[in-house]
């Protein structure tokens, strides 16, 4: 999907779709909980299509369906549970859910069912929980703040930004040649640069924070949302596939765009949890 942008060069689409897609998410991130909801219900809908589509073009058997509908239901759940709408006991009704996948593989007569079972936990663990644990971010108490949430996502698009421009007018050493071909150390260094100086402005604007808070934040995201992108890189080449998708011109697929926030949120939100909120 182009939208009239595949006139213009890979550069100027990424900019054109990146504001674009930056206002939409920071108008339904601070309109109210439920319009937070829906922009990552969607997103984790996508990317979860996503990745079950490139393990189908790569003769993988994992469980689409149940791969979809297991991970959106612990989606919905986690948010319900962090909004008090629901009692925290049903967090555990989570796991035999999950289990019944083993049931199903039974009856479906694959050649490799426990392949197709580890690929379907796979898409689960890697993109629906770590879309839920944003909840934990968002919700404390039951009530809902979107600053912590903005502030996660402004750090991890100034960690893009500064390694796309840093990496494209620096970039010499490469940091990851066997994986990603063009990250280098340069992006790497002018990514993190950037990230650290987004946290220290946060630290003023959203004081749920104090300044160390939002740069342990920062450098969680410094370190392992930009091998988000490494693994990402690493699954698509296990898989002998290039691109996750193009369904945001001049990004990507989904996986593309939220590779970052996919490896780094299980991080932040055990950060938080355990010395913030």
């Amino acid at each position: 999907m182009n939208f009239g942008l595949n006139k213009f060069n890979n550069l100027t689409q990424r900019i054109i779709a990146g504001v674009i897609g930056g206002a939409l998410v920071i108008g339904m991130v601070v309109m109210n909980e439920w319009t937070y909801f829906a922009l990552f219900f969607a997103i984790c809908l996508l990317a979860l299509r996503e990745f079950f589509n490139l393990l189908k073009a790569a003769e993988i058997k994992a469980n689409k369906y149940f791969g979809i509908t297991a991970g959106m239901v612990i989606y919905i759940a986690i948010f319900l549970i962090e909004k008090k709408i629901i009692p925290f006991n049903y967090y555990f009704l989570i796991f035999p859910f999950l289990f019944l996948l083993f049931l199903i593989e039974l009856f479906q007569h694959n050649e490799k069912p426990f392949l197709n079972i580890a690929f379907t936990f796979l898409g689960i663990i890697y993109i629906a929980f770590p879309f839920a644990l944003l909840h934990s971010c968002a919700i404390h108490l039951g009530e809902y703040n979107h600053h912590i949430i903005l502030g996660i996502l402004f750090l991890l698009w100034a960690n893009d930004v500064g390694g796309y421009v840093a990496g494209m007018m620096l970039g010499k050493n490469k940091l990851f040649m066997r994986v990603s071909p063009k990250k280098t150390w340069e992006g790497s260094t002018g990514g993190g640069l950037l990230s650290v100086f987004t946290a220290l402005t946060l630290s003023v604007i959203f004081r749920e924070l104090n300044p160390f808070q939002w740069l342990v934040m920062s450098l969680i995201i410094i370190v392992v949302g930009s091998y988000g992108d490494l693994v990402e890189s690493l699954l698509k080449r296990s898989l002998s596939i290039k691109d996750s998708g193009e369904a945001i011109p001049g990004h990507g697929g989904f996986l593309d765009r939220f590779d970052g926030l996919l490896l780094s949120t299980p991080f932040i939100a055990a950060f938080l949890k355990m010395f913030y909120l």
